[in-house]
């Protein structure tokens, strides 16, 4: 009876360590929570603070997590639940509808200040920040609720657009940004459009994953390769085929010309 009830208790815990490895969203004492959380803080060591004098907050692409995690669906709910408690902003890059830039907001308040010391805008950004990021987690704000909700002054929405906190959506309404990030964006694009290249040029189209990691930047890639790799997978720019020797990045055809949009 008792190696009965231990093969039963091996069994079970066998199927809740592959449930667990398959990121199963199942109320068991695994976390994923804490699993996204991970993957973000891992992410963000990716980046290179350096290349923008540490001005910069470190920024995460959403569809990066879909490179460490394969439940897209349960990972945008997890990002939305972080974002809800206030852990965790969520930014329209603009160059692409579907990408989303991540970022934690006590690095965002560090770094937002930081850039507006000295300035005349800083009792107004001061106050956009204690009163609208804890309270709210919008992609975009309208005239109406910054004015009637938010209780900002035509003059106060104008300086925060000066400071970059918020960037022109349309008529009457503003998109969350982050000062500063337009020199991003443009590294980000290049060097994208750059690895995607390598992807393409390696014979057959083909290339290890462990060896394009592995490859020395250039001019054109600013930020570490696993940070762009992260990307190409994530956003499916490459078909990923597993092999004897590792993870294969396959070019897709055409998707090098996705990445052209934001600097044409």
């Amino acid at each position: 009876m008792n190696r009965k009830r231990a093969l039963i208790a091996n069994t079970f815990c066998l199927k809740k360590k592959r449930r667990c490895e398959s990121d199963e969203h199942n109320g068991e004492t695994h976390d994923v929570t804490a699993d996204i959380r991970s993957s973000l803080q891992y992410l963000v060591t990716l980046f290179s603070r350096k290349l923008f004098n540490d001005s910069l907050p470190p920024v995460v692409l959403k569809h990066q997590l879909y490179s460490l995690h394969n439940d897209k669906t349960l990972v945008d709910k997890l990002v939305n639940e972080l974002r809800e408690n206030g852990e965790l902003l969520m930014f329209q890059l603009g160059f692409d509808s579907e990408a989303f830039g991540l970022v934690f907001a006590e690095d965002y308040r560090a770094k937002v200040l930081q850039g507006e010391e000295g300035r005349d805008t800083l009792t107004t950004v001061e106050k956009f920040l204690n009163k609208v990021i804890p309270a709210c987690s919008d992609l975009s704000f309208s005239k109406d609720k910054m004015l009637k909700e938010f209780l900002f002054s035509d003059s106060e929405i104008t300086q925060l657009v000066k400071s970059g906190v918020l960037t022109v959506r349309d008529a009457g309404s503003w998109w969350l940004s982050i000062p500063n990030s337009g020199k991003f964006i443009k590294y980000f694009i290049k060097g994208r459009k750059t690895v995607l290249g390598m992807v393409k040029k390696s014979k057959y189209g083909e290339i290890l994953k462990d060896e394009l990691e592995g490859r020395r930047t250039t001019s054109q890639v600013k930020f570490q390769m696993k940070y762009h790799v992260h990307d190409i997978v994530g956003a499916e720019l490459v078909e990923c085929i597993q092999t004897t020797s590792g993870t294969l990045l396959r070019y897709v055809d055409g998707n090098i010309n996705q990445s052209n949009t934001f600097l044409s």
